[in-house]
């Protein structure tokens, strides 16, 4: 869709989309990259699902000085200790989205939590990022577990989180591995008695739509983007859905459409697909989409847009297919992500 936006050329040069299964292993993905950039002739990498993953072909393509637009990943090290001047991090991380929730059900008296994490980079970066926030706002952080990518049995680690008497579980994983915690927890009938709450730090709506209302029902939760919150965002979701034969989009198509958009503007203004070039026009350019609005790309890669807070509606609340969120607030853009001078980019100088 962003080719076709485009035109299908850049400069006179047509534009040509390759991809690769890294099957969710940083070897295998450094390995792609290597491929494409020495012999392939690629000139972006773009998407790059999996934090572990994201971090190793950043490498290479900083090795390379060629752009690396990093979409799905949460890390927020991605732009603080392991940053690099040629990715640029899209849509949320994990400071931004720990920073909404953690800090919100913390200052309104969840103050005592337990974690469930993933055991992986994405998960690790969860924890500590909603920890501190947690922390700040005059909570406590219980203890936590963690547990392998992929764990089909929940039932241990949601028994030491009932047992941690918590006020809060907060579920530092993601997709099918808090599907399963979810409705593991509704199936034990724990964190359901008002004594302990479930709070999910990375969801999407197809994980609610998983779940169902039912389950689901009274989550909080942080992102950029959902598909009803105003007209913009109904339409583009609509001609999505028309074009992929899909139904109700996630904010992943939309961010690697604009991510990459954005990219084929500045090869444009550049005059050039010189990686150096390019990635300066880019963080030069201001953003402008009809779903996040107007941001910008800093100096560390970090992409700027507000973030907003839900809650998952009742069954009752909801009044058409995919009515599933209510809007509790809005984090303005100057807040929603860490201060550059917080984040230990070592290529960035700031003000401390």
């Amino acid at each position: 869709m962003a080719v076709e936006d485009f035109g299908g050329k850049v400069n006179g040069m047509p534009i040509e989309i390759v991809s690769a299964n890294h099957q969710n292993k940083p070897d295998i993905a450094a390995n792609i990259a290597k491929e494409w950039l020495d012999v392939g002739g690629v000139d972006v990498i773009a998407d790059l699902p999996n934090s572990a993953v994201a971090l190793a072909v950043s490498e290479i393509a900083k090795d390379k000085k060629k752009p690396a637009l990093i979409v799905n990943p949460g890390s927020s090290e991605i732009t603080g200790s392991k940053c690099s001047p040629y990715s640029v991090h899209w849509t949320y991380d994990t400071w931004a989205l720990a920073h909404g929730t953690a800090s919100a059900i913390t200052r309104a008296g969840g103050k005592s939590w337990f974690f469930i994490t993933a055991d992986y980079a994405f998960g690790k970066a969860m924890e500590a990022d909603a920890s501190k926030f947690i922390k700040s706002e005059g909570g406590t952080v219980l203890g936590s577990v963690r547990h392998p990518l992929d764990t089909p049995d929940m039932s241990s680690f949601l028994l030491q989180a009932q047992n941690s008497k918590a006020k809060i579980i907060g579920l530092a994983n993601a997709g099918t591995d808090f599907i399963d915690t979810v409705k593991q927890a509704r199936e034990f009938h724990i964190a359901q008695d008002g004594d302990q709450r479930l709070v999910g730090l990375l969801v999407f709506l197809s994980d609610v739509n998983a779940l169902g209302l039912e389950d689901a029902k009274g989550i909080e939760l942080t992102t950029a983007f959902y598909w009803d919150r105003t007209d913009a965002t109904r339409a583009w979701t609509r001609r999505y859905a028309r074009a992929q034969r899909r139904k109700i989009s996630e904010h992943d198509p939309c961010r690697r459409l604009f991510s990459v958009l954005h990219y084929l503007k500045a090869v444009a203004a550049a005059g050039t697909d010189n990686g150096t070039a390019v990635m300066a026009k880019m963080k030069e350019l201001p953003t402008d989409d009809p779903l996040f609005g107007e941001g910008k790309i800093r100096a560390d890669g970090r992409k700027i847009h507000p973030m907003y807070i839900y809650q998952v509606k009742t069954p009752q609340e909801s009044k058409y297919p995919y009515d599933y969120y209510k809007p509790i607030a809005t984090i303005p853009e100057e807040e929603a992500f860490r201060p550059m001078s917080e984040g230990n980019c070592p290529f960035v100088k700031t003000e401390r």
